[in-house]
Order: C-alpha cells, then sequence, then structure tokens
C-alpha cells in the first residue's frame, strides 16, 4: 500500500526514475480498485454508479502515466516509449516486457539509481 500512496504523492512527477516494485505496486492497487468500483454497480444492479469507474479512471489518469514515464526512465529510456502500447498487438507485449527489465545499474541521464543507497559524503 506504501508504494501505490507513494506514486500518488508524486502524481505530476514526470522526472526521476521509479523502481519496478513501485511500478506494478502501483499496477496492482489500481486493478484491485477497479475491479471493485466495476462490481458494485453490476451487484447492485444500478448501471449509473458506471460513472465512479469513470471518475477514477480520469482521477488516476495522470499519475499513472507520471509512474509509467518514471519507470522507462529507469530502464534508462525517454518516458516517450510508453506509446509503444498503442501499436497492435506487439506494443502491449513490448510495453509489459520493457516495465519488466531490471533498473539500469548507476546513475543514468534521469538520475541516480532508486535501488542504491545514496553514498554518504565523507570530506
Amino acid at each position: 500500500m506504501s508504494w501505490f500512496i507513494e506514486a500518488l504523492k508524486k502524481y505530476a512527477e514526470f522526472s526521476g526514475r521509479s523502481r519496478r516494485n513501485e511500478y506494478w505496486m502501483f499496477a496492482l492497487f489500481v486493478g484491485i480498485i477497479d475491479v471493485i468500483l466495476a462490481v458494485i454497480p453490476i451487484a447492485s444492479k444500478t448501471p449509473a454508479l458506471f460513472a465512479l469507474l469513470g471518475i477514477f479512471y480520469l482521477a488516476i489518469l495522470v499519475p499513472s502515466l507520471a509512474v509509467g514515464v518514471r519507470r522507462m526512465h529507469d530502464t534508462g529510456r525517454s518516458g516517450w516509449w510508453l506509446l509503444i502500447g498503442a501499436v497492435p498487438f506487439i506494443g502491449g507485449i513490448w510495453l509489459l516486457v520493457l516495465t519488466c527489465l531490471d533498473s539500469q545499474p548507476g546513475p543514468n541521464q534521469y538520475g541516480p539509481n532508486p535501488k542504491e543507497a545514496p553514498v554518504a559524503y565523507a570530506g
């Protein structure tokens, strides 16, 4: 849950890097909330409650893009690589592969590796 909250705190931060753990925990909680908000209107037989799902999608759009861009940065790629998901069939598979890749070791052009502990300056 803390990874989900952390991603929401950085809801519009498109710079920096996000670890796989942060990205996938965010995706997991979004999926769980999505299922719950989809089941409520079906169970209550009130189709108007599907509006909650639409509101949730709008609310989570920017944080989802931000954590996705930061995830691409962590693998050493530009955030524009998220657009590969728009390619039919292979795009979604390729995006899944990219989000599953390990972090690029050491600092890259997008910032320090979030996996590595900061080194204390002894000078």
